[in-house]
């Protein structure tokens, strides 16, 4: 699972395995070692949500996407999930969702698991 922020927008990027582990168990964690501090995300399946949400805290990112799309997300064709939140402060935070294509560019990254890129056809 890749993370890519910039200014109010996060950007969740999932491999083929990792789709199907949130369709199956509804759930997808990883984290980040910074030696004091660890930094941990994931994806979660929530029944009572409409779009994507996000929360922060504890030096946790955790993206909630709708059950009902999650649950079928690893057996369709669909590529990205995207929404726009209102924060409390009034400002737009977009967030992203999407599977995660092999690079068009080399790349030292592992790359096995990742979805072939419809532009390498």
């Amino acid at each position: 699972m890749k993370i890519r922020i910039k200014g109010d927008s996060v950007r969740f990027r999932l491999t083929q395995s990792e789709v199907k582990t949130l369709s199956e168990s509804g759930e997808i964690y990883d984290s980040t070692n910074f030696g004091t501090t660890k930094f941990n995300y994931g994806v979660v399946l929530k029944s009572d949500i409409e779009q994507l949400h996000i929360n922060f805290e504890n030096s946790s990112i955790i993206l909630s996407m709708p059950e009902a799309n999650g649950r079928s997300w690893f057996s369709n064709d669909i590529i990205t999930f995207d929404h726009t939140l209102k924060t409390t402060d009034g400002n737009n935070l977009y967030l992203l969702l999407e599977k995660d294509f092999t690079c068009l560019d080399n790349t030292i990254e592992d790359q096995s698991d990742n979805y072939p890129n419809p532009k390498l056809s």
